[in-house]
């Protein structure tokens, strides 16, 4: 094993496959665990062996690298778990982070359990937990979506499917879709609902934008540069469902557009900008 002399000394066990957590930009969050067992194991199956061989580099790890990434993870599965029960100690890795959060290797992981093989987590970085940690709403409960469909109806769909949603909402985009996927929560979800937008996690130009999305989405184009960089969106969850009051603000939305506005349109209306569920509106409608 080759390793600094500031890693520590890690027992490893035969035929284990060890799931390590790697940074997710700053290197110094990488554990002395984490960096202890990719030294000492006989094989690391990373999602793409060329980004991860940067950071062994720089570790002095020099431990084999295996790709194993959605397109071939079924294939290469197989000759892992031969490799496993043949007693060989085997690392999973991903380009960054916890792996299997967003990213592949669950087939490994099931056959893996299904054939007895240990599965030892390496904890560490994970960009979902940072970011619930910064964005000062509830992280008691709360839904992980990953990334949402690339294709605008397919995404409009997804949103409205969690509108009435009552946990927090965490998700995961890429720069170049970020403006879109933010106009279609404004429209879903109404442009008064509280998030938190979480860029760049851990690196040089990390930035939290903590308001409402109309808000986070003006923040965003008002600058390009804004625009880039790896993003975590967290978003406040619906009211509850069996909450009949409104808040003060919503009260004064609603009954404004009601008295200019046929019912329907007025509950449409304050439901894109408060995300208030608009049957519960037109209820309240009917009712006065």
């Amino acid at each position: 094993m080759t390793s600094s002399p500031d890693t520590p000394i890690v027992s490893i066990k035969k035929g284990i496959l060890y799931v390590v957590a790697t940074p997710i930009g700053n290197l110094q969050d990488f554990s002395p665990r984490a960096q202890a067992i990719l030294h000492q194991v006989t094989l690391i199956a990373a999602e793409d062996t060329r980004h991860s061989r940067h950071l062994l580099t720089h570790f002095n790890i020099t431990t084999p690298l295996q790709s194993l990434h959605e397109h071939n993870e079924r294939q290469q599965s197989r000759a892992l778990l031969r490799r496993l029960h043949d007693g060989e100690s085997i690392a999973l890795i991903s380009d960054a982070g916890t792996p299997l959060i967003s990213d592949p290797g669950r087939y490994l992981i099931q056959m893996a359990h299904a054939e007895q093989i240990i599965v030892m987590p390496i904890p560490g970085p994970s960009a979902l937990t940072a970011a619930l940690s910064v964005a000062g709403l509830d992280a008691n409960r709360f839904v992980f979506e990953g990334f949402l469909p690339a294709k605008t109806v397919a995404r409009q769909q997804r949103l409205e499917d969690l509108s009435l949603e009552s946990r927090t909402l965490v998700f995961y985009e890429a720069p170049h879709r970020i403006i879109d996927c933010l106009n279609d929560m404004v429209q879903i979800f109404g442009e008064m609902r509280e998030a938190a937008l979480v860029k760049e996690l851990t690196k040089v130009f990390e930035t939290v934008y903590r308001d409402t999305l109309s808000h986070i989405l003006n923040q965003l184009n008002v600058q390009a540069i804004r625009q880039k960089g790896e993003f975590v969106i967290v978003v406040q969850g619906a009211p509850e469902p069996d909450s009949h009051a409104l808040n003060p603000e919503t009260e004064r939305i609603f009954q404004l557009l009601h008295k200019a506005l046929p019912l329907k349109l007025a509950a449409k209306l304050t439901h894109e900008i408060t995300g208030v569920s608009k049957n519960k509106l037109y209820a309240l409608g009917l009712n006065q």
